[in-house]
């Protein structure tokens, strides 16, 4: 049903809802926005109905220009869950260029919503004019950016070394009000074999941390990425050690705001 659901969205993406997104370019991101949640909730929907998993409501992110989020990565529902957790409008999201071609729904937003793509393999040249590239985007975009900042999945689904070249080019790029996005429970699940084989055993959790002000882009960063992968880690700590109190299903996302700084 899922792969119906994705079938269907990408004929009437690419006939309808891009169009009239062109046409009502005023109305541009509450149109794409609203278009890109109800898929992801419709995901959603099917996955707890038909499926049996337990997956929690989206956060809440406002859908603004210098909005950065970070988040884990253990598997395809990550995506989703982000998208679904803007507000009022549609995040870029940081994405390997391979997904730009040939996956249906997925690709052509991509290319539609000006995605940065990135190639970790490619060669210093390649390499280096797409860090550029993402510098670019991040300094002029209108809409959320996201990044995934650990590049990959872990096997466990425990906080994996950040990759920090396009994290720190994004910081270097503007200000930014910085939530962190938490997600666990999908690990075991990050392949689409094992995800379509086990959806009953998936019982996911979402933390949403912040905002945290970042708002020296000439300073070095690697202290401020630190602690945002130490917020992660202690993060993920949590809803491991609070597992058996997670309601099964309809669950609220935590929501945690940052701390108050220090007085002077």
């Amino acid at each position: 049903m899922a792969a119906l659901l994705f079938s269907c969205c990408d004929l009437l993406q690419r006939a309808v809802v891009y169009p009239a997104a062109r046409v009502l370019s005023k109305y541009r991101a509450v149109v794409l926005g609203r278009w890109h949640r109800f898929q992801c909730r419709t995901l959603f929907m099917i996955l707890r109905v038909v499926g049996g998993a337990k997956i929690p409501r989206p956060g809440r992110v406002p859908g603004e220009a210098g909005v950065l989020i970070l988040m884990n990565h253990q598997s395809l529902l990550d995506i989703p869950m982000v998208i679904a957790s803007v507000e009022g409008g549609f995040p870029r999201i940081v994405t390997r260029q391979r997904y730009a071609r040939w996956i249906p729904v997925i690709s052509q937003t991509i290319r539609a919503l000006e995605y940065p793509v990135v190639n970790p393999g490619a060669g210093a040249g390649t390499l280096r004019r797409h860090l550029e590239q993402l510098e670019q985007v991040a300094r002029t975009s209108d809409a959320p950016l996201v990044l995934f900042p650990e590049g990959t999945r872990t096997r466990n689904g425990k906080i994996g070394r950040f990759q920090t070249a396009g994290l720190e080019r994004i910081l270097r790029a503007r200000d930014w009000k910085v939530y962190v996005l938490v997600s666990d429970g999908y690990w075991r699940h990050a392949k689409l074999k094992q995800f379509l084989g086990g959806m009953r055993e998936i019982k996911g959790h979402l933390s949403v941390l912040g905002p945290f002000e970042w708002k020296d882009p000439g300073a070095d960063p690697a202290d401020f990425i630190t602690r945002m992968r130490g917020l992660m880690v202690d993060e993920l700590a949590r809803i491991r050690g609070a597992e058996s109190d997670l309601a099964p299903d309809g669950l609220e996302p935590t929501q945690v705001p940052a701390p108050a700084p220090a007085p002077a």
